[in-house]
């Protein structure tokens, strides 16, 4: 039992790690121009040679751009607060219960991530004007999709985990 557990918190920890890197990582759209410096992209700040904000970021023209940071930031302090209430409830639960108030907020920020990366993907056209619409998507982008079925397994694990001695 402890080696699952080990599995489980280490999952967990993994997914956090997922999450926190495709928030905070400037590599959502990639351009690299024939012969130029490859310009990255994320989801407050563009960079080049030097990092400005994204343009129009605070108008309401951006508010897709606008929902994908929301609940990027949101999936990621779910996903902390669960991983706090699994261990809570690892020392308070009686044996046989289940985890289900930790798998209920780890679930919600699986749905977070799912809805910030569909979003950044339908209105990628949006976000990117100009020279960024012959750009790619980077490696943040990939980790926030890989983050997705990462944190629903985790969420689905603790469905089915029981507490046991």
């Amino acid at each position: 039992m402890l080696i699952v557990l080990a599995f489980i918190i280490l999952f967990h920890v993994a997914a956090i790690a997922l999450l926190f890197v495709a928030t905070i990582h400037n590599a959502w759209w990639v351009v690299s121009p024939p012969g130029g410096n490859v310009a990255y992209s994320d989801l407050w700040y563009f960079c080049n040679a030097t990092c400005y904000p994204v343009e129009k970021s605070h108008t309401a023209d951006a508010a897709y751009l606008q929902a994908v940071q929301a609940t990027m930031i949101l999936a990621t302090i779910l996903c902390c607060i669960s991983f706090f209430v699994f261990i809570l409830q690892l020392f308070r639960l009686k044996q046989g219960e289940r985890f289900i108030f930790t798998a209920i907020i780890q679930l919600f920020s699986a749905l977070c991530v799912m809805i910030a990366a569909s979003v950044y993907t339908a209105q990628k056209d949006t976000f990117h004007v100009g020279n960024l619409k012959n750009g790619s998507y980077g490696s943040s982008y990939i980790l926030a999709w890989i983050s997705f079925p990462v944190t629903l397994i985790s969420g689905l694990m603790y469905l089915v985990l029981r507490k046991r001695k």
